[in-house]
């Protein structure tokens, strides 16, 4: 006996690329408006994020949280996306599979070659959409950090920057400190 065909419109195919995208080999694999996308790491990329996470790290303790490159959903969207460095409190964390940008305290976005505009624009959109608090975003193309704050659905209704490489960036609550970019 065989198995009745499925018919395509009876998958549920948000479904299937977050399932399918989980299990790749790639650790950076990403599903960007439908599409599975393989996002290559650089240890220009990976000083970048390092020194951002060092900068935080006090206060992320502090704040009861974690950071790290953990999955983000996007229900009701083809989206799934590992960004650079997130900050989340540990209870959200603790066997969490994926989270949800409104779950996050911050997002960190540091570009890279082959998916800066992603970064740049697609990214930056859905964050809002979905309620990241705050967003940063390192370009390392355009040697710029901009910090996104008050999401909204069409987009981040403050907008710091962009700041050259070197210009401090003001973290508001609940982290209140500088960002240190220099070396960026």
């Amino acid at each position: 006996m065989s198995a009745e065909p499925i018919a395509y419109a009876d998958v549920n195919h948000e479904a299937a690329l977050k399932y399918a995208v989980q299990f790749t080999d790639h650790r950076w694999a990403q599903v960007i408006e439908g599409r599975i996308v393989l996002v290559p790491r650089t240890w220009d990329h990976e000083k970048v994020a390092a020194k951002i996470r060092g900068q935080l790290r006090a206060r992320v303790d502090e704040l009861g949280c974690t950071s790290g490159s953990g999955s983000l959903d996007f229900p009701g969207s083809a989206n799934w996306y590992v960004p650079s460095l997130a900050v989340v409190p540990e209870r959200l964390a603790a066997g969490a599979g994926a989270l949800t940008p409104d779950q996050t305290l911050l997002i960190v976005e540091v570009t890279c070659e082959s998916n800066g505009d992603i970064d740049r624009v697609v990214k930056r959109k859905r964050y809002a959409q979905y309620g990241a608090p705050l967003h940063l975003l390192a370009d390392r193309q355009n040697r710029t950090c901009t910090l996104f704050s008050e999401p909204h659905d069409l987009g981040y209704a403050v907008v710091d920057g962009p700041h050259p490489f070197g210009t401090p960036i003001r973290l508001p609550e609940p982290f209140g400190l500088l960002l240190d970019t220099e070396g960026f």
